[in-house]
Protein backbone atom coordinates (compact mmCIF):
# COMPACT_ATOMS: atom_id res chain seq x y z
CA UNK A 1 0.00 0.00 0.00
CA UNK A 2 2.52 2.59 0.86
CA UNK A 3 4.20 2.37 -2.72
CA UNK A 4 1.34 4.36 -4.05
CA UNK A 5 1.33 6.71 -1.21
CA UNK A 6 2.07 10.34 -1.72
CA UNK A 7 5.10 11.59 -0.03
CA UNK A 8 3.45 13.47 2.47
CA UNK A 9 1.37 10.72 3.48
CA UNK A 10 3.46 7.41 2.98
CA UNK A 11 5.41 8.74 6.43
CA UNK A 12 2.86 8.24 8.23
CA UNK A 13 2.41 4.30 7.46
CA UNK A 14 3.95 2.01 8.43
CA UNK A 15 3.24 -2.28 6.74
CA UNK A 16 0.50 -0.34 4.81
CA UNK A 17 -1.85 1.08 8.26
CA UNK A 18 -1.51 4.07 9.12
CA UNK A 19 0.61 4.54 12.84
CA UNK A 20 -0.69 7.94 13.98
CA UNK A 21 -2.99 10.59 12.81
CA UNK A 22 -1.42 14.14 13.00
CA UNK A 23 -2.61 16.57 15.00
CA UNK A 24 -1.99 19.67 12.83
CA UNK A 25 -4.62 20.51 9.80
CA UNK A 26 -1.77 20.89 7.38
CA UNK A 27 -0.39 17.55 7.97
CA UNK A 28 -3.30 15.87 8.81
CA UNK A 29 -5.47 17.44 5.53
CA UNK A 30 -3.16 15.62 3.03
CA UNK A 31 -4.12 12.14 4.83
CA UNK A 32 -7.81 13.03 4.52
CA UNK A 33 -7.46 13.84 0.86
CA UNK A 34 -5.56 10.33 0.35
CA UNK A 35 -8.14 8.32 2.44
CA UNK A 36 -11.18 9.86 1.01
CA UNK A 37 -10.01 9.32 -2.48
CA UNK A 38 -8.95 5.73 -2.02
CA UNK A 39 -11.37 4.35 0.65
CA UNK A 40 -14.77 5.77 -1.06
CA UNK A 41 -16.15 5.92 -4.31
CA UNK A 42 -17.74 9.29 -5.62
CA UNK A 43 -21.59 8.93 -5.79
CA UNK A 44 -22.11 5.97 -3.68
CA UNK A 45 -23.99 6.21 -0.13
CA UNK A 46 -22.41 4.40 2.50
CA UNK A 47 -23.83 3.77 5.76
CA UNK A 48 -21.81 4.60 8.71
CA UNK A 49 -20.62 0.59 9.47
CA UNK A 50 -19.53 0.64 5.88
CA UNK A 51 -17.50 4.07 6.67
CA UNK A 52 -15.91 2.76 10.03
CA UNK A 53 -15.30 -0.84 7.95
CA UNK A 54 -13.43 1.39 5.14
CA UNK A 55 -11.78 3.34 7.62
CA UNK A 56 -10.86 0.78 9.93
CA UNK A 57 -8.29 -1.28 7.09
CA UNK A 58 -6.02 1.62 7.92
CA UNK A 59 -6.33 2.59 11.13
CA UNK A 60 -8.06 1.41 14.20
CA UNK A 61 -9.69 4.56 15.58
CA UNK A 62 -12.26 5.48 13.04
CA UNK A 63 -13.90 7.16 14.74
CA UNK A 64 -12.11 10.17 15.15
CA UNK A 65 -10.58 9.44 11.12
CA UNK A 66 -14.68 9.47 10.35
CA UNK A 67 -15.13 12.99 12.20
CA UNK A 68 -12.03 14.53 10.23
CA UNK A 69 -13.61 13.29 6.89
CA UNK A 70 -16.79 14.86 7.72
CA UNK A 71 -15.53 18.42 9.27
CA UNK A 72 -13.08 18.88 6.79
CA UNK A 73 -16.18 18.30 3.95
CA UNK A 74 -14.32 15.61 2.22
CA UNK A 75 -17.31 13.35 3.31
CA UNK A 76 -20.65 14.73 3.72
CA UNK A 77 -23.11 12.90 6.29
CA UNK A 78 -26.83 13.11 5.34
CA UNK A 79 -29.06 15.35 7.69
CA UNK A 80 -30.55 11.97 8.83
CA UNK A 81 -27.92 10.72 9.74
CA UNK A 82 -28.73 7.51 7.90
CA UNK A 83 -25.62 7.95 4.90
CA UNK A 84 -22.26 9.27 4.33
CA UNK A 85 -21.23 10.10 0.87
CA UNK A 86 -17.88 11.45 -0.68
CA UNK A 87 -17.71 15.15 -0.94
CA UNK A 88 -14.71 15.69 -3.29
Amino acid sequence: MTSALPPKVASLFRDGRLEVIPRKAARRDPLLDHLAATLFEPGRDYREVEVNEAIRTVHDDFPALRRYLVESGRLSRAKDGSSYRRAI
